[in-house]
């Protein structure tokens, strides 16, 4: 009745079964260690059937952990077609949640629309001062006292969906490159699994292009 009168869409989750979470990468293996371990912790309340990458470097990793990895290479005539095959495969694996872990590709609408605030994305929070290759550097260049992350819904508008968790950090002259990147890295980490943990416990609801997240 609630919903009706506010014209709200709602899903009814009895908690019979955790959510079954798959993560897409690419190279960079800093996100997707901390999920791994996190959940080989117990401090992630999920099942991680399967991850997929548009490159086979970080095979080893899902194998030492028992978990199935699939490659999907990406070109510009291949997209389409390959996202499709990503959806089916993870339909049949009855994918509830999706993280782009440093994922470098760009997913398209049809799959946002697919996985409706059901893909959580996470990046650096320069945007859109910083866009493109090596923002920590061009950050640095700039003298920013600020680094931070953003973990949000990605949606058709790319880097604009709603947020659900973000953090900084203070930095100063006396961090150079490499300081801005362990930093960046430690945060992108840290904002990723608040947000996360956040979907797996039902505690976000999205309203327009923005989210109210409960506290745990």
């Amino acid at each position: 009745e609630v919903c009706t009168r506010f014209r709200m869409e709602f899903q009814l989750n009895w908690g019979s079964r955790p959510k079954r979470l798959c993560i897409f990468v690419s190279k960079y293996d800093h996100v997707l260690w901390d999920i791994l371990l996190r959940h080989k912790a117990g401090e992630l309340d999920c099942e991680i059937p399967l991850i997929i990458s548009n490159h086979p470097d970080l095979e080893p990793v899902a194998k030492s952990f028992g978990i199935r990895f699939e490659v999907f290479k990406i070109t510009k005539d291949t997209k389409r077609e390959q996202e499709q095959r990503e959806i089916a495969l993870m339909k049949e694996l009855e994918i509830d949640v999706i993280v782009l872990a440093r994922y470098m590709q760009i997913v398209s609408d049809e799959f946002c629309a697919e996985y409706s605030h059901r893909v959580i994305n996470i990046h650096h929070s320069f945007l859109p001062a910083f866009i493109g290759s090596k923002p920590y550097h061009r950050a640095y260049d700039r003298g920013v006292k600020l680094i931070g992350a953003t973990a949000h819904y990605a949606t058709a508008n790319l880097d604009e969906g709603p947020i659900i968790e973000q953090n900084i950090e203070r930095v100063s002259h006396r961090d150079s490159v490499d300081d801005l990147l362990r930093k960046g890295r430690w945060i992108e980490r840290s904002v990723l699994v608040h947000a996360l943990r956040a979907h797996l416990d039902d505690r976000i609801v999205v309203f327009g292009n923005k989210t109210v997240v409960f506290d745990e």
